[in-house]
């Protein structure tokens, strides 16, 4: 069971996380804090596992906060703006959620939460030191899909396991820790590796050209100098990848 702190400045924010957590089996509320200070005290006074942190409070905001809660393995962000995304991956928050806040995208950050959590659980024997455990964490998030058969994957995601078929499989795209597969049909997002995926697709239907997407091959459609065109959606090449794209494109 993992512990939870709850920090808003708002009462029925509060109280929203607060229903939201007693829905999962593997948390359990620790406390809440109406503002950064309190939750700065909480956090030294008793071990806290997840901080669903609102950015925007009075005085110190949730950000700077972060920055100072060295023991708390895990961080998501809870907030209306989201002109503070970037800034918040700069303190390695597991994830980060704009109100309103829906059960089944809260309930997917904290898989991401605990995902990290046994992957610091894991590295805790043999070495406590702080640099250490983002390597356990990796090999977690580099962890192999299954692969039920040559045509298909089986990922995970939102506690359920999604059956992509690679004929459907569009691209890929890799969003910091985790990744976004686009199929025909939907987008699913999970906790993977995009250098893992690149090991394991097959190499005649997918290809990897920018340093957070891989494509298939199949479903180019267009190539400009600084672009393919998958599924009517413009994406990047990178500059190192573009000789080895024309190469398997016979170009």
């Amino acid at each position: 069971m993992y512990s939870v702190l709850i920090v808003d400045d708002e009462f029925l924010a509060r109280k929203l996380l607060q229903d939201y957590v007693k829905k999962i089996p593997e948390i359990e509320l620790a406390g809440t804090a109406q503002n950064a200070f309190e939750a700065y005290s909480f956090c030294k006074e008793r071990h806290v596992d997840i901080v669903l942190l609102d950015i925007h409070m009075p005085d110190l905001n949730g950000i700077e906060l972060a920055r100072t809660l060295k023991d708390v393995p895990a961080v998501i962000f809870t907030t209306a703006y989201s002109e503070y995304a970037l800034e918040s991956y700069e303190v390695a928050a597991v994830d980060y959620l704009l109100k309103p806040i829906a059960l089944p995208r809260f309930m997917q950050a904290i898989e991401k939460a605990i995902v990290k959590l046994k992957g610091v659980e894991t590295a805790a024997p043999s070495d406590s030191s702080n640099s250490s455990l983002r390597a356990p964490l990796a090999r977690t998030e580099g962890s192999n899909p299954s692969t039920p058969s040559n045509s298909s994957l089986l990922i995970k995601a939102d506690y359920k396991l999604y059956k992509i078929n690679y004929d459907d499989l569009l691209y890929i795209e890799g969003q910091h820790e985790y990744v976004s597969f686009y199929t025909k049909g939907k987008r699913i997002t999970a906790l993977y590796s995009l250098k893992s995926l690149e090991e394991q697709l097959p190499r005649d239907k997918f290809i990897r050209v920018h340093k957070s997407y891989i494509v298939s091959i199949d479903n180019i459609s267009e190539i400009e100098q600084l672009n393919v065109t998958v599924a009517g959606q413009k994406i990047p090449i990178g500059g190192s990848y573009r000789e080895s794209l024309l190469e398997r494109l016979g170009k």
